[in-house]
């Protein structure tokens, strides 16, 4: 299927991949793994033949059908439903064709055409298209929405609705759980495990991969080599090569000591027994995972908060939502130092609102809230990485904390978070999604919160990042509370679940294994009686009272959509000129000596105008987030 002969690999002046030589067969379901800049997306662009090798050689067979998940999405008035079928090319060329048919009154070649649509079972392309969709968690409402009305991370999830459309032969998929939860991902693992091609898949999630691959393709160190098995497997592969590296793996013994303290303070714990079985299954998979990870280079860990009382937090009979709307009610919790929450439950049912609540970005509508005396949060979540200061460093940012730290201090904790030497002090405008990410969590755990509230914070992160994420969590004197599509890190962290569903919270009567159960159980009792997860029976009043809300929604999402239309033709307009410099400076003539004065005018403006850009992209994702968050709820 896909053939690597002694490849070599560049991007610029750095060496990615060196003398590769290896074979994907076809039906291979092959993970993509490596550290963050190893060249895994610019293997891709090599499959794609938007690079080329810079020795060796790639073979794929003649005519192969590619699915690969688009970047961007037009904003327009077409309808999503219509955009995911756009991704069955050999569908859409039969449809165009046999309306020249009609046309031109050629009955033979429609009746050709319809037998052809019918072999590739196109009358059901439509109902293909919506299970798709509604297996992302789009609303059988939503399949009808214009494009240009969705936000950035539902816009990535059409897109991956549009790659699962085609009837391709080689699947690429880069990170495709990032803008999921953890009922699309477990939707998604479902879809893939039954697909009859030949997968490609890049992913930090390790539960996703395990349950995925069957094949691990490793890049380190300019090798890029192929491991059978799952994600699991590979690990205790490389763990066998790596563990005679006797002093790291020590240094990973002590990790895992960490983990046998913590699970053993819930082992004799009756009410904890079906947990502590679960977290021991865990430590003995972090056991065998440990070595696999002594190159890792964050290290990292929580102090001690400076007050913890119990409760650290008193939720009584509280109401939570959005203007005069409830969103969750009758809530009651408490939470003490110790704790550690998972929040499972469909997409919108409330989760996030309750760690907003948690967070105090809320306020209860009704009910009693009482936090502990000078409580510290530390909260995470997805729109913090955009309120970062561009302009500011790392250290600057650590500075501004932390006034009278020394500046090696502060340095010695970045480096830990990935950021060593002048890293530290580089503006955090160019930064990517994963640094960024990896600096929110330095600044939280330098605050030495009591109550830590994680909004999905793996989205942006790699496999090493997690581990280290996972591990520091081990120590964490606080409470937890967490929202997640990594079961990995909601397995080894948390030891109680609450399910959020139907306005209320209450304990998940199970564990993880058992969530995918729940849902199927959910998705059965709904679809009997007709509805979607989104709704609920009630009679005439309560109907025009949704009615009234939904209309009150959409008045209020309208300047978030506008601002993010407007953000968008900037950044067009702004891409379209610097495009204009680039293509002037791919003329050879603007480099002499007579057009000087304006190749230096030309530098000039393009590096102001990647300043702007860099602004307006960030502008546009915070806009995009705040009306995907706007919806989401």
């Amino acid at each position: 299927m896909l053939t690597l002969d002694r490849l070599a690999l560049r991007r610029g002046p750095r060496l990615l991949i060196e003398d590769a030589a290896l074979t994907i067969y076809a039906g291979y379901r092959t993970g993509v793994t490596g550290a963050n800049g190893s060249g895994k997306s610019s293997l891709f662009s090599l499959v794609l033949g938007e690079i080329h090798a810079d020795a060796g050689d790639l073979r794929l067979p003649e005519g192969l059908t590619i699915a690969h998940v688009a970047q961007e999405t037009p904003s327009t008035d077409r309808p999503a439903i219509e955009y995911v079928i756009d991704g069955d090319n050999e569908l859409r060329r039969i449809q165009y064709d046999l309306e020249c048919a009609e046309t031109d009154g050629d009955g033979h070649r429609q009746a050709e055409l319809h037998a052809w649509l019918d072999a590739i079972d196109g009358y059901a392309a439509r109902s293909r298209a919506a299970k798709l969709m509604h297996g992302l968690g789009f609303t059988p409402e939503q399949d009808e929405v214009p494009l240009r009305t969705l936000s950035g991370g539902w816009r990535m999830r059409l897109n991956l609705a549009q790659a699962l459309m085609c009837r391709s032969d080689l699947l690429l998929l880069d990170e495709p759980t990032n803008h999921l939860d953890l009922d699309a991902v477990i939707w998604l693992e479902t879809w893939l495990t039954a697909y009859p091609g030949t997968l490609l898949l890049i992913s930090h999630d390790r539960d996703f991969l395990d349950r995925v691959t069957d094949h691990i393709l490793h890049i380190e160190q300019q090798r890029a080599t192929l491991y059978t098995g799952n994600y699991s497997d590979f690990e205790t592969q490389r763990a066998a090569r790596l563990a005679t590296q006797h002093a790291a793996w020590e240094k990973q013994q002590r990790e895992v000591r960490h983990m046998q303290q913590f699970v053993e303070r819930f082992r004799a714990k009756a009410t904890k027994a079906r947990q502590a079985q679960s977290r021991l299954k865990a430590l003995e998979r972090m056991e065998l995972i440990a070595p696999a990870h002594v190159d890792s280079p964050f290290h990292f860990s929580f102090c001690a908060p400076e007050r913890l009382a119990s409760p650290l937090c008193r939720m009584e009979d509280v109401s939570a939502g959005y203007n005069t709307t409830p969103v969750l009610k009758g809530l009651h919790l408490n939470i003490a130092p110790g704790q550690r929450i998972g929040l499972l439950g469909h997409n919108g049912a409330g989760k996030s609102t309750l760690i907003k609540l948690l967070a105090r970005e809320i306020e209860p509508l009704a009910g009693r809230r009482t936090d502990a005396r000078d409580l510290r949060i530390g909260y995470f979540a997805q729109h913090q990485l955009d309120q970062l200061d561009a302009s500011a460093s790392p250290l600057l940012h650590l500075h501004r904390l932390d006034p009278k730290a020394s500046e090696q201090a502060l340095l010695n904790f970045l480096g830990g978070f990935g950021f060593p030497g002048e890293r530290a002090g580089e503006p955090v405008a160019p930064f990517s999604g994963g640094e960024k990410a990896r600096l929110v969590l330095a600044l939280l755990v330098y605050q030495r919160p009591g109550l830590l509230l994680l909004d999905e914070p793996t989205n942006h992160l790699d496999l090493e990042m997690r581990l280290s994420l996972t591990v520091a969590l081990q120590d964490f004197e606080g409470a937890v509370v967490l929202v997640s599509h990594d079961r990995h890190l909601l397995r080894t962290v948390t030891d109680e679940l609450l399910l959020v569903n139907g306005g209320q919270v209450r304990p998940f009567d199970g564990d993880l294994d058992d969530y995918p159960r729940w849902l199927a159980e959910e998705r059965r009792r709904i679809a009997s009686r007709g509805e979607t997860p989104e709704q609920r029976p009630g009679n005439g009043a309560v109907r025009r009272g949704r009615r009234r809300e939904e209309a009150e929604r959409r008045r209020q999402l309208a300047p978030l959509r506008r601002e993010t239309r407007r953000l968008e033709a900037a950044l067009e307009c702004l891409s379209e000129a610097n495009n204009r410099i680039e293509r002037r400076l791919a003329d050879p003539k603007i480099y002499e000596d007579a057009a000087k004065p304006e190749l230096v005018e030309l530098l000039e403006s393009r590096a102001r105008l990647a300043m702007e850009l860099a602004q307006a992209e960030a502008q546009w994702l915070s806009a995009s987030e705040a009306l995907e968050e706007a919806q989401g709820e």
